[in-house]
């Protein structure tokens, strides 16, 4: 029989913006039952202590050199997720006693797949320490050394979810956009594919950030004000990425931002959300079949620019797109729901990769696990 487990998944993501807690009870195969969720923000000092992090790994070679000031913003980011734990256990009345696991995400610093070389800081041990729950960390360096990617990660939730909305003969296809995009396709066979798509938001999210000082384009306001400068458009969407047929995990420094003075505020803002929406339906040539539905998840389904742009491309082809929370989920915490249920499946030995997500050489698990 297979056991059912409450765990809380934490999330913190290539737009830097904050915390994403989220409780699942599961037993790491069918069985979901979603819990609340809480977004922690980051204040702009930590963001910019993040970036720093960005730099300061930009010459590792080695996953777990950790230079000094680079240790520090480590120990921060750990002791900022043990606060959201206590925050999260407070506000919706639970104890420790009632988690049997936290899947830790950690901070993406460096992710280099053609070199085998991802790095994440977060310090698994201090958080199960700090915290008095297990703590499943580093789940995506086993894929990397059996021939991954080591992304994406979240397919094998977006699969289990998918069951009630796939109906005979059509492909579910969930899309997060967040600072990157990624796909997840079920296939009408059931076959799983998942890869990067392109940029999501954070292209959008440095243009407003450089020209206003705010961190995003809150509902696609600005971007909604703009026109598509089309040789930017261009530029981007002609990039090798979305050329040849192997598919690879993305970095969030592989696609420049725009320079001062290429375009106007609006404009800018505009064509980047061009961008986001038109990497998806390109990345999507290369699943085995058109979608019928999209399912989208992540911070971009809130930018009403961004989702103009993409239902009407996905439309022309025939697909239909939902949000998640048409669909009946929490776009917001999808992601920590994944990690959530990620780490009860590390705890059962059960796969997190497969070949058709991140080019695994074959299904593997993965995850290390520390306790209090």
């Amino acid at each position: 029989m297979n056991v059912i487990r409450t765990a809380i998944g934490l999330m913190s993501g290539t737009s830097m913006d904050g915390i994403d807690v989220a409780l699942l009870r599961t037993d790491g195969r069918g069985f979901i039952e979603r819990g609340p969720f809480l977004g922690v923000p980051y204040d702009a000092d930590f963001r910019g202590r993040l970036k720093r992090a960005l730099e300061i790994a930009r010459p590792l070679s080695d996953r777990s050199e950790r230079p000094a000031e680079l240790r520090d913003i480590e120990l921060e980011l750990t002791l900022r997720h043990a606060i959201a734990i206590t925050a999260f256990l407070e506000r919706f009345g639970l104890s420790t006693d009632a988690v049997d696991v936290l899947g830790f995400h950690g901070q993406t610093v460096l992710h280099r797949p053609d070199e085998g070389l991802t790095i994440q800081i977060g310090d698994g041990p201090e958080l199960a320490r700090r915290t008095g729950i297990s703590v499943v960390y580093d789940m995506r360096a086993n894929d990397m050394v059996h021939g991954g990617q080591g992304a994406p990660l979240v397919p094998a939730y977006h699969a289990a979810l998918a069951g009630k909305f796939q109906q005979a003969g059509q492909s579910v296809c969930f899309v997060n956009i967040g600072g990157i995009s990624n796909l997840t396709a079920i296939g009408s066979d059931g076959r799983l594919s998942a890869f990067d798509s392109g940029p999501g938001n954070t292209l959008i999210d440095q243009w407003v950030e450089m020209q206003t000082g705010r961190t995003y384009d809150p509902g696609g306001e600005i971007g909604g004000r703009g026109a598509v400068v089309a040789a930017l458009a261009e530029r981007y969407l002609e990039s090798p990425f979305f050329r040849g047929n192997v598919r690879r995990s993305l970095d969030r420094g592989d696609f420049a931002p725009l320079r001062p003075g290429e375009a106007s505020l609006e404009d800018g803002a505009r064509t980047l959300a061009h961008i986001a929406a038109a990497s998806i339906i390109k990345s999507a040539d290369f699943l085995p079949e058109t979608p019928s539905t999209y399912i989208v998840c992540g911070g971009g389904r809130l930018n009403s620019t961004l989702m103009a742009e993409f239902s009407t491309m996905a439309e022309r082809l025939g697909s239909n797109v939902l949000t998640a929370e048409e669909a009946g989920f929490d776009g917001d915490a999808m992601e920590a729901e994944a990690w959530a249920y990620l780490a009860v499946r590390s705890l059962d030995g059960l796969p997190l990769t497969f070949p058709g997500t991140t080019g695994v050489s074959a299904p593997v698990s993965g995850g290390v696990l520390a306790t209090p």
